[in-house]
């Protein structure tokens, strides 16, 4: 069940998920969570470094086969604030695959593109059951990333149905 709006300027989606609030938890801060569900519909992950703390960093991978070979698009940034299994903040940025934050037009996005954003995820416990609120803010509503946080969100589900099913 999805009910994703957007804001100018940024990307809101309300999710919820037939889990426990601490395996949504792990879906955002275990790496090899992480690398099974994040990304649209034709990516993978083949890097997640995350130090998940306060000032803790995190760089991940994404990428896609396309005709011409493989293209991978680095993201790095910080976590800001972490309040486990409720609350997780954290910058984002593109980057080289060191983790030094370049400009988004090496990855196509259009002048004006921000080259620093923030996701705050929000989970709450509905007995036995999660919401997750997703706010990718900076992110501009028209950039398509709603989109991709949707498939993204989608994967992760069944990710969770895998692990619990497992």
């Amino acid at each position: 069940m999805s009910d994703g709006t957007t804001a100018k300027d940024a990307v809101v989606i309300e999710r919820s998920f037939d889990a426990p609030v601490g395996l949504v938890w792990q879906m955002w801060t275990n790496p090899e969570h992480f690398k099974k569900w994040y990304g649209p519909h034709g990516f993978t992950v083949p890097v997640a470094q995350m130090d998940v703390r306060v000032g803790g960093k995190r760089l991940v991978c994404m990428e896609m086969q396309t005709p011409d070979g493989s293209m991978k698009m680095w993201t790095t940034g910080e976590y800001t604030e972490i309040v486990p299994n409720e609350r997780l903040v954290y910058t984002d940025s593109p980057a080289d695959e060191n983790g030094n934050v370049v400009s988004p037009s090496v990855y196509g996005m259009p002048e004006g593109f921000p080259a620093t954003t923030e996701v705050t995820v929000v989970l709450e416990e509905l007995g036995g059951r999660t919401k997750m609120v997703m706010t990718h803010a900076g992110m501009p509503a028209d950039s398509g990333a709603g989109g991709g946080w949707e498939q993204s969100f989608a994967k992760m589900a069944d990710h969770i149905k895998a692990v619990l099913n497992s």
